[in-house]
């Protein structure tokens, strides 16, 4: 029996030490820590942006109009950012969005410490962001491969998932608190200082000054890249999944203040309570999700996921109960991330690097560019039918969606099964 449990405590730390094995690259590291960082205030700032325009509104279409201001931008630009991170240094790209975004979030700050802070004025600045991310994502997103390259891509894409859900677990709860003590512009200075980190840390890297050239061929353009897309059938499908899942869950993030306060009387500490819900769900998705060497599993994985956050978000738009909203949003957390990481990891996997920055902005359009059309819609039909109903029918829609993939996973499995033998040569 002691031989039998210390082979398990064994087991159980070497699977430990590969969900964490990318953290064994410099650059990486300081890449996390950086993020680590940042990330909380932009989750502080996101919070409270929201809850400012709940306040100054309380209106469902006001926030799903703010919510599509901050990603219509990812959806029409994203090809141009997935063009900037093929062409120029995928490094000094993020280091120059987050100079922007910092910029961005004293702007907002300054306003609402002045008090002359309108919707309008939240709505154009949540549209700067999305500007700015349409240039940042991509360029984060393919600078994982010169990181760690491609053995530890799965271990560091998922890694940097936790990471951004841990800040999703802190920032959501300390804003709730933050607000409720001092008021949305603190939320927007401690997001504008915590940039200065991941500043400090991608300055710090010893990546060294790469420049993708476009323009060998016909694999320079912005069309090749989607022609390599559509050519391949199982690529279309996991976007058609990817963004599907997303449109789903964007009327939960428009509508959260509304469970969070006309619901559950729960205020923003409620809303930053369900947010962290969230993030504690997506973190164990993802840790597990990182102990994956190969992409054999990420078929079953994207399944799986599709159908838990399909019922999980019907579960959630009919619940009474704010303790079991608190447990959906732990699945829906776990099953969105797991899909998001594991697409990501499929599509860096497999496609060739001089395509990587065009197919992960293509990627970022399906999964956080759709997102504003959900989030509009969410609020136009909760302001006709209440946000109950608009939820529990974004989960039936997810369901729908994992059931029809269900009957495509013979070929897509195969298709995986073949990628991975490439890659393995």
């Amino acid at each position: 029996m002691k031989v039998e449990t210390n082979s398990a405590v064994s087991v159980g730390l070497s699977g430990l030490q590969d969900s964490f094995r990318a953290l064994r690259h410099r650059d990486f590291r300081l890449y996390t820590a950086g993020q680590s960082v940042s990330l909380i205030g932009t989750w502080m700032q996101s919070v409270a942006q929201s809850w400012l325009v709940y306040r100054l509104t309380h209106s469902e279409s006001m926030l799903g109009i703010t919510l599509f201001a901050t990603y219509i931008p990812v959806l029409l630009l994203g090809p141009l950012g997935g063009m900037a991170a093929d062409r120029f240094s995928r490094k000094w790209i993020v280091f120059t969005t987050q100079l922007l975004a910092l910029l961005q979030a004293l702007t907002l700050a300054a306003l609402t410490w002045s008090g002359r802070v309108t919707a309008y004025h939240v709505i154009a600045l949540a549209a700067v962001v999305g500007v700015i991310s349409a240039f940042d994502i991509p360029g984060r997103q393919t600078l994982f491969i010169q990181m760690v390259g491609r053995q530890d891509l799965i271990s560091a894409i998922s890694l940097n998932s936790a990471v951004f859900n841990l800040s999703r677990i802190i920032g959501p709860s300390l804003a709730g608190l933050v607000v409720a003590a001092f008021g949305e512009a603190v939320c927007f200075t401690i997001n504008a200082a915590s940039f200065l980190a991941m500043l400090a840390c991608v300055a710090s890297m010893r990546l060294p000054h790469v420049i993708n050239p476009l323009g060998k061929g016909g694999s320079g353009s912005l069309a090749e890249g989607f022609r390599y897309a559509w050519r391949s059938r199982e690529l279309r499908l996991l976007l058609v999944m990817s963004g599907l899942l997303n449109i789903g869950y964007a009327p939960l993030l428009a509508l959260g203040p509304f469970f969070a306060d006309d619901i559950f009387r729960k205020g923003s500490a409620g809303l930053g309570f369900l947010l962290g819900a969230m993030g504690i769900g997506a973190v164990i998705g993802v840790v597990h999700l990182a102990r994956y060497k190969g992409i054999r599993q990420l078929p079953g994985i994207i399944l799986s996921s599709s159908l838990l956050m399909g019922a999980s978000l019907a579960v959630f738009g009919l619940s009474p109960w704010f303790s079991l909203s608190l447990f959906m949003m732990m699945c829906i957390g776990f099953s969105i991330m797991r899909q998001n990481a594991g697409g990501n990891s499929l599509i860096q996997t497999t496609v060739p690097d001089e395509f990587r920055g065009r197919l992960m902005a293509l990627y970022t359009m399906f999964v956080t560019g759709l997102l504003p059309f959900g989030s509009l819609a969410a609020g136009f039909l909760a302001d006709r039918f209440g946000p109950r109903p608009v939820v529990f029918s974004a989960g039936v829609l997810c369901l729908a969606g994992g059931i029809a993939f269900r009957f495509a996973m013979p070929a897509f499995q195969a298709w995986v099964h073949q990628q991975e033998e490439v890659c393995l040569v």
